[in-house]
């Protein structure tokens, strides 16, 4: 029954960060542990609202609550149950918006550098997902399985908690011994300056940057809705979610708008946050005229702000019309979101549906629900407040009506728009190779093909390519089992380790096949051989071999080949390969053996050109090897 306790408590949507400060304190019981953990709690809301008190979250907040050693919390990842230190502990979910994840990393960082003594530890859904940035100057035992539990944040920098062994059969280490180890080997545990490089990059220009990722916009909406952001501008994300992530039942409300009519409505400035703003332009919506909403022609100057308003109301009526009778558990959109995600995550262990199983693991789900949902992500507290705002809160039409006249300018949203050549920029400085080798005309074809010819030689293993200028032996320890984990790769997702079915692969073989193949290499045993029959000697009692059959289509086989040597003959296909300068062969008259370097060359440039500046073949292959095509300057051709 543990389990099923730990799986109501824990559960939650895949878009979450959960994180974790660690005191140095020392408390003679649990009283003490609480006063001197709320005491760290106001210094750490402190500076909390100091550098995050007008970022606009996506959906949930930073914030933190104190947890006493006595609290056997479990954790998310790895299933493992542990007594932890008395800490603070915090878990927010982040929606589509990845840089609200990473601003609770720089927030993580300032409150270890300003609060002497405090280590973090942070991790979502995918682990250790701050290792990802650092992903290329990682130390050779460190993978998603051995740094489970292994990497914090103490004085500002990243902390690695090393492996005792790299011989260890089991790298599983208990947050309270890596804490301590950080505490008392602080220079020991600290991580490369590469890999603190990195997450400096990832982090560089916060807090200044979190208004970089803003975006203003007039909206035009109704009145009580004006009022309501006026007085909290942060409800906008929640509006903005709910209308994104409508559902039939969520427009049919937006055809009745029972609690925000269309028919007073202002202009009013509203700040999204970039994501937001990008959600809401691209949400596909035409509202009914007979609910009384009268947009203008598409073209005219005011449409954008018409077309957002309705949007934004229509997320504000969603938001309201959520908000249920907390005894109403049934018709209560929370509980239904909570329901699904037990369901996803294997809460009723595939019982049949009604069985007296289900139905107890689902009273005592609807028990745990009814009890927290005002602390959780699926309540519907938002829309209850903004019920209580269109009742309690005071405001004046006119003076809405007066403050249009001097509302701020629009944002320029042309950063909605990305020409290809920005993006292939963006994409080439995120993922492009660091060398690059030009060709063009003038290049060295044999060093053009010796840079293909290494790339196809060079090791590959399960987990990716290992490029010609890496350490083609990687230490790395062996691998837990039963673990399904992202690795650190920005693109890579985790998939599921078969258990059986296991699949006999022989890479060495893999890979000359496919070097033979590119090569057009003839294997050096005569099983290709038309005129030996020696590949069939151990079939030389299966009555197929012996038909007539089987004569006849290899004698037709040959025809076809002597056929095709005829007809290759009488063209000029020959003529089209570039030859070796000054080299022939003596014993066959006219004679002049092909430039392959030089016509592998040639050959891709002219695939370059019919690309015509597109993605190609040609470019495709060649860009992972770090060989780069350049175009001509006039007419965007490869020369």
């Amino acid at each position: 029954m543990a389990g099923v306790n730990n799986m109501l408590e824990t559960v939650r949507e895949d878009d979450f960060v959960e994180y974790f400060l660690f005191p140095a304190i020392e408390a003679r019981n649990e009283t003490e542990e609480e006063t001197l953990l709320s005491s760290i709690l106001d210094k750490a809301n402190k500076i909390v609202k100091k550098y995050a008190d007008d970022y606009l979250w996506h959906k949930d907040e930073f914030r933190l609550s104190p947890r006493t050693s006595i609290h056997n919390k479990l954790s998310h990842i790895d299933g493992v149950k542990e007594n932890l230190p008395p800490h603070l502990y915090g878990v927010s979910h982040y929606g589509d918006n990845i840089e609200d994840e990473w601003f609770i990393v720089y927030i993580l960082q300032q409150l270890t550098k300003e609060i002497n003594g405090l280590i973090a530890r942070v991790h979502d859904a995918d682990g250790e997902f701050i290792l990802i940035e650092a992903a290329d100057a990682l130390p050779r035992w460190a993978s998603p399985e051995t740094c489970e539990n292994r990497v914090f944040i103490c004085d500002a920098n990243i902390h690695l908690v090393a492996p005792d062994s790299v011989d260890e059969e089991d790298y599983a280490i208990s947050v309270k011994e890596a804490v301590s180890q950080v505490r008392e080997k602080p220079t020991e545990t600290v991580a490369s300056i590469e890999v603190q490089n990195a997450i400096k990059d990832k982090l560089s220009g916060y807090p200044e940057k979190a208004k970089e990722n803003v975006h203003r916009a007039t909206i035009y909406v109704p009145v009580a809705i004006a009022a309501i952001l006026k007085h909290k501008p942060t409800l906008i994300a929640f509006a903005v979610q709910a209308f994104c992530n409508r559902d039939p039942i969520d427009t049919k409300a937006c055809r009745a708008m029972k609690y925000f009519p269309p028919e007073n409505r202002v202009l009013t400035s509203v700040t999204f946050t970039k994501c937001m703003y990008a959600m809401l332009m691209h949400s596909n919506y035409m509202p009914d005229r007979r609910t009384g909403w009268n947009l203008p022609p598409p073209h005219s100057p005011s449409f954008k702000a018409h077309l957002l308003g309705v949007k934004v109301a229509c997320g504000f009526e969603i938001l309201a019309t959520q908000a249920k009778p907390s005894a109403d558990i049934e018709t209560d959109r929370g509980w239904h979101s909570y329901l699904k995600s037990l369901t996803d995550k294997g809460y009723f262990k595939g019982l049949l549906e009604h069985s007296i199983e289900h139905n107890n693991l689902l009273n005592k789900a609807k028990e745990y629900y009814v009890d927290h949902r005002d602390s959780m992500h699926y309540s519907p507290v938002v829309g209850q407040e903004i019920l209580q705002l269109t009742k309690t809160l005071d405001y004046s039409v006119d003076e809405l009506k007066r403050q249009e006249q001097n509302l701020p300018k629009d944002d320029d949203d042309a950063w909605l728009n990305i020409t290809p050549e920005e993006l292939d920029k963006m994409l080439q400085e995120k993922y492009g190779q660091k060398t690059m080798l030009s060709v063009n005309n003038n290049s060295d074809a044999a060093e053009f093909t010796e840079r293909v010819t290494n790339f196809l030689n060079h090791v590959s293993g399960m987990e990716g390519v290992e490029f010609p200028d890496e350490d083609p032996t990687p230490v790395r320890p062996p691998r837990r089992k039963n673990k399904t984990k992202v690795s650190f790769s920005q693109d890579t997702k985790p998939e599921p380790t078969p258990v059986n079915n296991k699949v006999n692969f022989d890479p060495n073989s893999f890979a000359c096949a496919v070097q033979n193949i590119l090569n057009f290499v003839i294997p050096e045993d005569d099983s290709w051989n038309l005129e030996s029959d020696s590949d069939m000697s151990e079939y030389e009692e299966d009555n197929y071999v012996k038909d007539e059959s089987y004569q006849e289509v290899k004698n037709k086989m040959q025809q076809y080949m002597e056929e095709m040597d005829k007809e290759l003959a009488a063209t000029t296909i020959g003529d089209s390969f570039v030859k070796k300068n000054g080299d022939s062969f003596d014993d066959v008259e006219n004679f002049t053996p092909v430039d392959i370097n030089v016509n592998a060359l040639k050959n891709i440039l002219e695939s370059y050109r019919s690309q015509l500046g597109e993605a190609g073949p040609s470019s495709n292959m060649l860009g992972p090897m770090g060989v780069h095509l350049e175009p001509r300057n006039s007419g965007g051709n490869a020369n």
